[in-house]
């Protein structure tokens, strides 16, 4: 049995996620796993916003201040997990520390990627006397790849079985993995979908002048009405349009390209806002499922999206047949799939098992993932 820590820090800059997962037997699948721990730190609106501000004009100073600021943030997260678990630095193999994206530009045509995390692993190291394992998109993207969705590849360790399955997640950008039966000689496929709650999350908080980060059980978007027409200014972005793979992020579903499209369309009600920005995540889901090559044979939701009952029925309807279920119907909480994800990347990393999953990202070839800071 082995323990490792994983940690998150999404597109949707709610916080820090921090899962630790018990694990056995040495192979590239675990013979068996759990989560011992998971918890969440949410950031505080001033720091949510430095976040944001970094992405958008950050300044080299500033990004240099934020990597190291993050980094003890994200050490004093694994602190407490390890402390409210009764555990010490010396029972943890490694830390897997994905770090704050802060930039993500996918390959396009012969221009080659460029991905940004922060949340410096020395200090990590340092503060939590454990083995740390962070930058795993990079290699990917060396290699041609997008660096994303990295979480497929372990979909692919937890989740394959008997039928067909979409895992979808639902953070600030989704992403989806589509999963053939056991017994399928198909390859698996992934790619990001389209924003997830981002433009939901920063239109909620404008308009509510930052007293709501996001749409508690969709109440807004269910009392609002799509608006059919402003609806289709996003669902014209050159991106919907890509075969996978595909990645993107908040430097294309920007916060200041949400405020141009708020001013436009300024006579909606809050309402009617927020419903057509939910309608525009469940839309561009389902669309993108015009991509995999079998429909599976049920959805399975994950992420802070996958909480919106109005977002989750609207999925349904325009994913029927196929039924949506959350995440938790596999064994797994639907908040701590990523965090999860990054603990289990640290195995392989340790383990030396290539993980970047070339069929989801597109890499020239499997690749070793991440760079390992000693304690």
């Amino acid at each position: 049995m082995t323990l490792w820590v994983g940690v998150m820090s999404g597109t949707s800059l709610d916080g820090v996620d921090v899962a630790i997962v018990e694990t056995e037997g040495g192979g590239e699948r675990p013979d068996a796993w759990r989560v011992a721990a998971f918890r969440t730190e949410p950031y505080e609106t001033a720091t949510r916003r430095r976040i944001a501000a970094a992405i958008t004009s950050g300044s080299a100073a500033s990004l240099c201040e934020l990597d190291f600021e993050l980094a003890e943030r994200i050490a004093s997260a694994v602190r407490r997990a390890l402390a409210a678990a009764s555990l010490e630095p010396g029972d943890i193999e490694a830390i897997g520390s994905h770090g704050q994206t802060v930039w993500h530009e996918p390959p396009a045509g012969s221009r080659a990627g460029a991905t940004l995390q922060l949340g410096q692993a020395a200090v990590i190291a340092e503060r939590t006397s454990c083995d740390v394992v962070s930058d795993f998109r990079v290699r990917d993207m060396a290699a041609g790849g997008e660096g994303a969705p990295l979480t497929a590849y372990t979909d692919w360790l937890l989740f394959r079985g008997a039928e067909s399955r979409a895992i979808q997640n639902i953070g600030g950008i989704g992403n989806v993995t589509a999963l053939p039966a056991r017994s399928s000689p198909r390859t698996p496929q992934a790619y990001d979908t389209g924003p997830g709650v981002v433009l939901i999350d920063g239109a909620v908080e404008e308009l509510t002048g930052g007293e709501s980060r996001f749409d508690l059980d969709g109440k807004l978007a269910g009392r609002g009405t799509v608006n059919e027409a402003a609806l289709a200014e996003w669902l014209t972005d050159p991106f919907f349009s890509l075969p996978p793979p595909r990645s993107t992020g908040r430097e294309r579903f920007s916060r200041d390209r949400l405020l141009e499209w708020m001013d436009r369309h300024a006579a909606l009600s809050a309402e009617d806002s927020v419903a057509t920005l939910t309608e525009l995540t469940a839309r561009t889901i389902a669309d993108a499922y015009g991509w995999l090559e079998e429909a599976p044979a049920a959805c399975y939701l994950c992420g802070g999206g996958a909480r919106n009952p109005v977002l989750a029925a609207r999925l349904e309807d325009l994913l029927a047949p196929v039924p949506v279920r959350d995440l938790s119907a596999l064994g797994l909480d639907p908040d701590a799939r990523e965090a999860v994800a990054f603990a289990l990347l640290a195995r392989q990393h340790v383990l030396g098992f290539p993980a970047n999953a070339p069929w989801a990202t597109g890499a020239d070839g499997p690749r070793l993932l991440g760079a390992r800071t000693p304690a």
